[in-house]
Order: structure tokens, then sequence, then C-alpha cells
């Protein structure tokens, strides 16, 4: 499902993908939005033959540099979401997704955002870690330090999988 949606995208934006530092841009975009994150950064630069350690590093940053926001501004975007008309059934949607994992992050803590973030499966990633994180307030310090254990955990298994399995078949 992931390399549907990927390939959508690279559709979508191929003309980036023609410019000097397209592909990188469109990693480094894809990479540090919502949903799709690392996961379909490293599989987008699978499928443009970017170099692997390029297409990771690149991949791995990305997905690094919204934690730190995430974490100090997202309890209070998610309040002021539930405030809006505009916004309420987002934030609806986000307070469902918390509760479903607030058990784990609770119970297992630092660990229990570690394996969240670092399960490359839908609806996990460093967004939703530190939406979850951030909600059940965990230390800040805590939460970005388990998100970055679990970026790097994740960004190996897709970049095994990627350049590995996957790449034999692009």
């Amino acid at each position: 499902m992931a390399s549907k949606i990927v390939n959508y995208f690279l559709n979508v934006f191929s003309g980036l993908t023609c410019i000097p530092l397209g592909p990188e841009i469109f990693i480094f975009l894809l990479s540090a939005s919502p949903i799709l994150e690392l996961r379909g950064g490293i599989l987008a630069a699978t499928l443009l033959h970017m170099n692997p350690v390029e297409g990771y590093l690149i991949s791995v940053i990305a997905n690094i540099i919204p934690v730190p926001f995430l974490l100090c501004g997202m309890s209070a975007l998610l309040e002021k979401m539930r405030k809006s008309r505009k916004f309420y059934k987002c934030a609806n949607w986000l307070d469902k997704k918390v509760e479903k994992n607030r058990i784990v992050i609770e119970k297992y803590g630092f660990w229990g955002v570690v394996g969240f973030v670092g399960i490359p499966v839908p609806g996990t990633g460093a967004w939703t870690g530190c939406l979850v994180a951030s909600v059940v307030g965990m230390d800040r310090k805590k939460a970005f330090f388990a998100t970055l254990v679990g970026i790097f955990i994740a960004s190996i298994i897709m970049a095994l999988f990627s350049y590995g399995l996957l790449a034999k078949f692009v």
C-alpha cells in the first residue's frame, strides 16, 4: 500500500524530480511530512534509483527535523483544533489515535515510544509517536530520544527492505 501511495506522489510531483536536486527535495519533503514520513522517503529514494546512503540520510534527517516542534506544540495545537469548527473532526480523529495507543505509551514509557515509532507499519511513526507522547505528558527530552531511537530502527528496517528486497524488483 505504501508503495502505491509513493508512486502516486512520484507521478504528481514528477516535474520536481527533473530539476537539479529535485529528487533530493522530493525525498526530503516526503520524509518530513506526516503519514508517509521516512518510510515513504526511503521507498521513493529506491524507486528513483537514488544512492542508498544519500536516500537514507535525507530521509532520516528530514524525519527528525519536525520532532522537537511536534513535541513542543502538539498538545496546544490539538487543543485549539478541538475548539475549532473547521478542525473539530480532525481533532477527534487524532484523539482516537491517541487513545488507541495511550495504554502502550503509558505502560512502557520510553520503550513504548521507541517501539511505536520504530515498527514501520501504517499508522505509526515519528508524527504519531510525538502526538501520543505529548498528549500523555511524557517528558519532552525522554520523548525526543525515544523518537530518535525509533526513527533509526524504522529507517534501518525500511532501508534493508527497500534497497535489499524491493530493489531487486524495481
